[in-house]
């Protein structure tokens, strides 16, 4: 059974949300940052960087979050053209890259507005990133969005180093500015599976 190792406020998240949606069986292992789990060389021998989130596929073992939701697409999802494949690719690298450090990095933050209006304009002509189709280009994208009023809610008093500033970032994101945007990100937070993901997470914590 797959394998995927992850943390409080890590990426893996998005990945369980992926797997949820392509219904793989799973096991979820949940380590102990403050713990320094991630730095052990048990889990230094699946990923070297010591970040999570990390999977194992049998013998294989892969980490990064945007590696992991194309290999999984590619495995396990539906054949795709060169040029489909190329689209994703793009709106993994726009999710991962340009929409992260606008949203997470506060040197960066002014430009969020330019690209949720872009966003947006694209989400009034069509109901997701790449068409009429759910796929990881929504993955990728949406978790960003659909995690910041999550995370906003959240306790995690025990990182205050690591949040503090994220949250007085991310408490500037007013979708309510881009109707589609937040539209869309009310879809795909009523997805089962995102819920399933949520929920799952929520019992690892327990």
């Amino acid at each position: 059974m797959l394998k995927l190792y992850g943390g409080v406020l890590s990426r893996a998240s998005i990945v369980q949300w992926y797997l949820e949606e392509l219904q793989i069986p799973y096991e979820y292992i949940q380590l102990d940052m403050q713990a320094q789990d991630h730095k052990q060389p048990e889990f230094l021998a699946i990923n070297p960087m010591g970040r999570l989130p990390a999977i194992v596929d049998g013998d294989f073992q892969l980490w990064e979050s945007g590696a992991i939701l194309l290999y999984l697409a590619e495995k396990y999802g539906e054949p795709i053209t060169f040029e489909r494949r190329s689209l994703l690719n793009q709106w993994m690298l726009f999710g991962n890259s340009t929409l992260s450090s606008a949203i997470f990095v506060k040197e960066n933050f002014h430009e969020v507005p330019e690209l949720l209006t872009a966003i947006n304009q694209i989400l009034q002509q069509q109901p997701f990133l790449t068409g009429d189709r759910f796929t990881i280009a929504d993955v990728a994208v949406g978790a960003l969005l659909a995690y910041i009023p999550i995370m906003m809610r959240m306790d995690v008093s025990a990182y205050p180093d690591v949040v503090n500033d994220i949250k007085q970032t991310m408490s500037k994101v007013d979708l309510n500015l881009y109707p589609a945007v937040l539209e869309y990100v009310q879809r795909l937070t009523a997805r089962a599976a995102f819920q399933k993901s949520i929920a799952s997470r929520h019992k690892a914590k327990c």
